[in-house]
């Protein structure tokens, strides 16, 4: 009998562990918050997390793409977000916590729709981590 609570509480462990290690945010500095503006290139809304690889333009002009990681579609949805509400060519602004190894991607926090289209969400910012 010992052994198989053991057995069971060793498992149920592992499982906890493994869940934890998965949702880590240690590969992003989430001490501060940083605001990007872009155009979207692609919203890609799949489990376990989506993406919004967006389009930034730097200080002299030249453009790079971003990967934002958000949460699955239905935490998204959940938080008010409907589907058509960001679309590539887009325009948005985001709150974003930075990788830590300076590659273009950051943990997305809160994205807001800049595209001027006020029955698609424009200027409301919602959560989508």
């Amino acid at each position: 009998m010992r052994f198989t609570a053991f057995v069971a509480f060793a498992a149920v462990a592992g499982f906890t562990v493994s869940l934890a290690a998965h949702h880590s945010h240690a590969n992003y500095d989430i001490s501060k918050w940083t605001v990007l503006e872009g155009t979207v290139k692609q919203v890609v809304l799949i489990a376990p997390h989506s993406i919004v690889y967006l389009d930034v333009k730097d200080e002299k002009g030249e453009t790079s793409t971003w990967a934002l990681e958000a949460t699955n579609p239905n935490g998204i949805y959940g938080n008010g977000v409907k589907r058509e509400d960001v679309r590539a060519g887009d325009t948005i602004k985001v709150r974003c916590h930075l990788l830590r190894d300076g590659a273009k991607g950051c943990l997305l926090g809160f994205l807001t729709p800049t595209h001027g289209d006020k029955a698609r969400g424009h200027g409301v910012e919602r959560e989508w981590d």
